[in-house]
C-alpha cells in the first residue's frame, strides 16, 4: 500500500483537505494519505472544517503536525502546496507541487472553491495512479 503525504506551511487548510479528500475517494487497500506542515498551526482553520462538513467529511478532530524529514522519508509520494523550499527533498520519494491558494482568512465561498479545486486534483491523481 502506498502512503501519500500532503504538505503545506501550517497544515491547517489545504493539506488537511487534500488528505481528507484522498482518504475519502481512494481505495484504502491501495493508498492512504496523511498531512503535515513546515510550521504547524495550533488547529485546523474553522472555515476549512465547515467547508469539508458541507460535503460530508468531518475533519474536526484533525490536528496539524510537523513535517519532519523522517516523516517525509516514510512516504511514497510528497505533494506540496505552498511550502516551497521549506518542504524537505527526500531521495526516492516522488514529489509534486500543486499551486493552490491558502484558505486562511478567505470567505467561505473562496474556501469552498479551494476545497473543490483540491477535489479535482485528488480525483486526477487517483485516476492516474490507479488508486480508485
Amino acid at each position: 500500500m502506498k502512503r501519500i503525504l500532503f504538505a503545506c506551511v501550517h497544515n491547517a487548510g489545504r493539506s488537511q483537505m487534500a488528505a481528507a479528500w484522498f482518504n475519502h475517494l481512494a481505495d484504502s487497500s491501495k493508498a492512504r494519505a496523511i498531512s503535515a506542515g513546515t510550521e504547524p498551526a495550533s488547529r485546523v482553520h474553522p472555515e476549512v472544517v465547515s467547508a469539508m462538513n458541507e460535503v460530508g467529511i468531518d475533519i474536526s478532530a484533525a490536528t496539524p503536525r510537523f513535517l519532519s524529514p523522517d516523516l517525509a522519508a516514510s512516504v511514497s509520494m510528497l505533494i506540496t502546496m505552498g511550502c516551497g523550499e521549506a518542504c524537505p527533498v527526500v531521495p526516492g520519494v516522488q514529489r509534486r507541487d500543486w499551486p493552490l491558494q491558502d484558505p486562511k482568512g478567505k470567505s467561505i465561498e473562496q474556501v469552498r472553491q479551494i476545497r473543490d479545486d483540491i477535489r479535482g486534483y485528488i480525483e486526477r491523481l487517483i485516476k492516474i495512479e490507479g488508486w480508485s
